[in-house]
């Protein structure tokens, strides 16, 4: 017999709700950095509730970045400006929890990584483009020292890549993305019989977005960003989703 179909209902507590309309209260504007809550008391007369489910409510408004709370203190919660911190930890647990794929991780990374190349390669100053030299010549030097030293070198030329495309979402969410990434499939990049080789190519692949950026070719920088991450990723990739990360490579 057709008809609709329902989910099961989830019991909310009470301190959710509580978390819930100040977070609107804060999205919407009407709460704004600097400005404070009421103290304990005042919200636990407001929201019909008990101090711990205040304190509660305060303790997860704290971990999620958006207050500043000390039990008892009667100024109240104070409301917190955004910082990238607070995205990154945002953006850091939701990638953790929502199970998402590989492929899906890396796809992302494929997009963030070409958006951060085409902006550095118009925007780009000397000075970053010298950290970006420096970046690549510690990358040669960690070939013969060991793998952690040429991954961090990496990591600080795709570091300086993102701050040269003067976009902060941009940096937080690449540096998001991509140490996730790196913690699911660096120990098998790191065992591999032929990491030289793969170090060596990953080297002349940098070599090479560097010298778009540093041309001004955005478009050449952005497709070189995305086939070097499907070169160096697919293979970790299960053969059935990287029609996913195909998709984006002309």
């Amino acid at each position: 017999m057709g008809g609709p179909r329902f989910e099961p209902v989830r019991a909310v507590r009470a301190y959710e709700r509580v978390v819930e309309q100040v977070e609107e209260a804060i999205e919407r504007g009407v709460l704004t950095p600097g400005q404070r809550l009421p103290s304990e008391r005042d919200l636990m007369v407001q929201f019909s509730v008990s101090r711990s489910t205040v304190r509660e409510a305060l303790r997860v408004l704290q971990a999620r970045g958006l207050v500043r709370s000390r039990p008892g203190d009667p100024n109240g919660a104070e409301v917190l400006a955004f910082s990238p911190a607070t995205l990154h930890k945002s953006m850091s647990t939701l990638a953790r929890v929502s199970e998402l794929s590989l492929a899906e991780l890396v796809q992302f990374r494929m997009v963030l990584d070409a958006s951060a190349n085409l902006l550095a390669a118009r925007l780009r100053t000397e000075e970053q483009l010298a950290e970006m030299d420096v970046a690549i010549a510690r990358m040669r030097e960690a070939v013969e020292e060991s793998y952690e030293s040429f991954s961090a070198a990496d990591v600080a030329f795709h570091d300086a890549v993102a701050r040269a495309s003067g976009n902060k979402l941009i940096q937080v969410c690449t540096d998001v993305v991509r140490s996730i990434v790196l913690d699911l499939v660096s120990g098998k990049i790191a065992g591999a019989a032929d990491r030289k080789a793969l170090m060596l190519e990953s080297i002349g692949h940098h070599e090479e977005v560097l010298a778009a950026v540093r041309a001004g070719d955005g478009p050449l920088a952005a497709r070189l960003a995305r086939s070097t991450m499907y070169d160096y990723y697919a293979v970790y990739v299960p053969e059935e989703e990287r029609p996913a990360l195909l998709a984006l490579l002309e």
